[in-house]
């Protein structure tokens, strides 16, 4: 492979190559690139539900156990 590069010129090795690549798996690349910004936002909006929960149940509980004494 390195040798079919070498007689190349560059801008077949640093624009040709990859625009093709681009144009054939652009289309894969978009999907994993969105299938990991769904999965990162979700991730985060747990992360977010979870602290709130936490917050409330702390809350709740602080104010039930002032309430007792």
């Amino acid at each position: 492979m390195r040798e079919i590069f070498a007689g190349m010129p560059w801008w077949v090795k640093w624009v040709a190559v990859p625009l093709i690549a681009i144009v054939l798996f652009g289309g894969l690349i978009a999907s994993v690139v969105g299938f990991v910004i769904g999965l990162l936002f979700k991730v985060l909006v747990f992360v977010v539900l979870v602290g709130g929960l936490i917050f409330v149940v702390r809350r709740f509980m602080s104010s039930s156990e002032r309430s007792d004494h």
